[in-house]
């Protein structure tokens, strides 16, 4: 399947937190609402109707997730994923529940996200909860976060309500790293808007009861936000996920040459850079890029492309091919936060399988050096981690690893832990 780009970059993948009496139902149903949305049978996949149905008759029905993979490993996920689109471009809202022990539903809905809208109650201000998701949405790296000061309504529109609100919300974000440091690294883009989602003020009408607030919709800002990717230029990451003989027909010249199959994680390449393919560390030039039969000059993010080399090299699945000045040294221990999934506790005496782009690695636990409360945000001195923990924890691992941070790339600073007995999922990772 050729994904064309332009698809990609009017997509924004972007998730809603708040508890259900925040209002974010209202407002999900609210932005689906005003939008005049429809829903895209295609996507569910249940029916290939293209009737035009009025919303009314639309069943805000729930997209399945593309966790296919890990459902079959015995993870149950409940994440909503709802798609609605305007003239402009489509969207897709992952919908985490609010309470603490769904938090590794909220890891694994916010991994894929580009932009999250906190709902904060006007009534109630920063909560404990707001500070849970603000930091598990920092912690999987969301760029652009919104703080919807929602139920304007009920405090009779008051801008000094907001402004202690907004200022409440500044001042934890810079405890804990949100706002960019001062060497503008990973910072992240925070915004604040005054709402009503029951009344429909500032969702995506203007209405006139807070003519005080100059600032966009929750809608403009959606509709402006920058799709993922677009945001930083990445190295260029190729995971090798199938080696085969192209078709040598029309092209003698390439007869012994083998086509390495994948999906480009992140950066672009073209015909005639310079590459490395890690971990066995070969040099080659790029020789020809194809999408199906189709020659190529060049190919970006999200393509899954079939790469030949000038040379004739050993490469297998789990191989990773970047550009040689983008090479990374392979490593043999990582560093990571990891968000514990199974109801079995991890047990630091266990070997686990470190699952890595298309490669994998048998692990040991090297440190636990602590793990965080999500809620006070506290770190603390642990020997194991239960279900819904984060925890900062070195693996020790038997095969190498082609690595990047998780701020600088999140394709290949993430990897899931199987536990082998069980071929279950039972851990998410975000290397450091």
């Amino acid at each position: 399947m050729t994904h064309t780009h332009s698809h990609h970059d009017s997509l924004l993948r972007f998730m809603t937190c708040g508890s259900v009496d925040d209002g974010k139902s209202t407002l999900i149903g609210r932005l689906l609402y005003d939008t005049k949305t429809i829903l895209a049978d295609t996507l569910t996949q249940i029916s290939n109707t293209s009737k035009k149905r009025g919303m009314e008759a639309v069943d805000l029905s729930l997209l399945t997730d593309g966790l296919q993979a890990e459902r079959e490993q015995g993870i149950t996920i409940d994440v909503a994923y709802r798609y609605f689109s305007t003239g402009t471009r489509k969207y897709i809202i992952a919908d985490a529940p609010g309470h603490e022990q769904y938090t590794r539903n909220m890891v694994t809905a916010a991994s894929t996200a580009n932009l999250a809208i906190i709902l904060i109650d006007a009534r109630k201000g920063v909560l404990t909860q707001t500070r849970r998701h603000s930091y598990l949405a920092h912690l999987v790296g969301i760029p652009h976060i919104v703080v919807a000061v929602n139920k304007m309504d009920l405090v009779n529109y008051d801008q000094t309500v907001y402004d202690k609100i907004c200022a409440d919300y500044l001042a934890f974000a810079n405890e804990i790293g949100l706002l960019r440091n001062s060497d503008n690294e990973a910072g992240h883009d925070i915004r604040f808007i005054p709402m009503s989602a029951l009344n429909g003020d500032m969702l995506v009408d203007r209405l006139d009861s807070m003519p005080w607030y100059q600032g966009e919709t929750l809608l403009e800002i959606l509709e402006k936000a920058p799709a993922a990717h677009t945001e930083q230029s990445e190295a260029f990451r190729f995971p090798v996920q199938f080696v085969c003989r192209p078709h040598a027909s029309d092209n003698p010249e390439l007869h012994d040459f083998r086509g390495f199959m994948g999906r480009v994680e992140s950066g672009e390449i073209a015909v005639g850079d310079a590459v490395t393919v890690l971990p066995n560390g070969y040099h080659s030039k790029v020789k020809a890029i194809q999408i199906g039969e189709q020659p190529l000059q060049s190919a970006k993010t999200e393509q899954s492309i079939t790469l030949l080399l000038e040379d004739e090299i050993d490469t297998s699945r789990g191989d990773m091919i970047v550009k040689t000045e983008e090479a990374n040294e392979p490593v043999k221990q990582i560093e990571a936060f990891v968000c514990w999934l199974s109801e079995t506790p991890l047990s630091p005496a266990r070997t686990y399988l470190v699952r890595h782009t298309s490669r994998e690695s048998k692990a040991k636990v090297g440190t636990i050096s602590y793990k965080v409360d999500v809620n006070t945000l506290e770190q603390q001195a642990t020997t194991d981690l239960k279900m819904n923990d984060i925890a900062r924890i070195s693996f020790k691992l038997a095969q190498p690893l082609m690595v990047d941070s998780y701020s600088s790339n999140r394709a290949t600073g993430a990897f899931i832990i199987i536990d082998e007995s069980t071929n279950n999922t039972v851990g998410a990772g975000m290397i450091i």
